[in-house]
């Protein structure tokens, strides 16, 4: 009788996406072949970036974005899953999180323009509703009721993780890692039976390094933060993330919010959401919806301090130093089962 190959190989791809790149770690038999599981994840992120991008005047959001006013058009299933979620996530957060931000998000030189002095003065004046009072959704069809300008760059890369997710999963693999640019997703566990360890980043915008350590099973985390993707507009830098209430970037926000959820899309909404409300607002709707959060906020002395909420990033005991708070969160996240900080 000839001897079965059982022993699993460990399998590592990646590739560009969204401007970034997107990663997936898992271990199958090794008689699988990984080159049609590559070129099907690579299909996947691509399909979202063709139907979702601001960069691509030809794609399904822009093509929505440029169409009159009152006009149905009609979406692709994905997209319109996004535009649905995203408009859910809206209502939520009280408009805290809008899909409707495209004009300032261009304005302030965070799309394919760089910033434009007479495009900010313009998004700042703008009398504007959220896009889930701007937007009807029927079946595959989509209309605006009012003026908005689309972006889905708070929620697309998280939904991309979760197509990454779905790809591997329709291959067969019941467990793996999958992400964009450290939007996270967890497929059971690895193979010593231990949850997927992620790091979570000090909001550093110098250097990368750690502040501590998530574990994931079955489980998506994101992160928004004001120290990765920024602009200098005179001698300012400028965080990405969008004040809907503004037009313009935040003025003041957390260092950075962390959101794990049971979807990477729902994770990246409820994460900008979060870093628009802020720690007191913020962590109280996190409080209300059931979110497990961490809000890491900057004192005068540039340490940062940690706020979490939920049952895996529950307030932690007081700590002499930062380094003894970080070695304080794993020893109490072994009592939890399936995620840990």
């Amino acid at each position: 009788m000839s001897k079965m190959y059982t022993e699993r190989v460990r399998n590592a791809l990646h590739g560009p996406t969204m401007g970034a790149r997107w990663s997936a770690l898992f271990f199958a038999p090794a008689t699988v072949d990984p080159d049609p599981i590559r070129a099907a994840l690579q299909a996947a992120v691509d399909e979202v970036d063709a139907q979702m991008s601001t960069w691509k005047p030809d794609s399904d959001l822009m093509r929505l974005d440029a169409a009159p006013l009152g006009e149905w058009t009609a979406v692709p299933a994905r997209l319109g899953q996004v535009l649905r979620l995203g408009l859910e996530i809206g209502r939520a957060s009280g408009g805290a999180f809008d899909i409707g931000m495209g004009d300032a998000v261009t304005a302030w030189g965070f799309g394919p323009a760089t910033a434009a002095p007479d495009r900010i003065r313009a998004a700042m004046a703008r009398t504007r509703l959220p896009a889930h009072a701007a937007l009807e959704i029927d079946g595959d069809r989509v209309r605006k009721i009012a003026p908005v300008a689309l972006d889905l760059n708070g929620i697309a890369k998280g939904y991309g993780v979760d197509r990454l997710a779905e790809t591997i999963r329709d291959h067969g693999i019941g467990d793996g890692l999958v992400g964009i640019d450290g939007e996270m997703r967890a497929l059971g566990l690895r193979p010593d039976g231990q949850a997927w360890t992620i790091a979570i980043e000090a909001p550093d915008a110098e250097r990368r390094t750690l502040r501590s350590v998530v574990a994931l099973e079955n489980a998506a985390v994101a992160t928004s933060g004001d120290y990765r993707h920024r602009v200098e507009v005179g001698r300012r830098r400028l965080s990405h993330t969008m004040d809907p209430n503004r037009g313009a970037p935040l003025a003041a926000s957390p260092a950075s919010v962390t959101v794990l959820a049971r979807t990477c899309a729902e994770a990246d909404a409820w994460a900008t959401a979060l870093m628009v409300l802020g720690p007191d607002e913020g962590a109280a709707l996190a409080r209300t919806r059931g979110l497990d959060a961490l809000f890491l906020l900057r004192s005068k002395g540039g340490d940062c301090r940690a706020v979490g909420v939920g049952d895996v990033f529950a307030p932690l005991p007081e700590a002499s130093s930062p380094d003894a708070k970080r070695q304080a969160w794993p020893a109490r996240a072994e009592h939890m089962t399936g995620l840990l900080e």
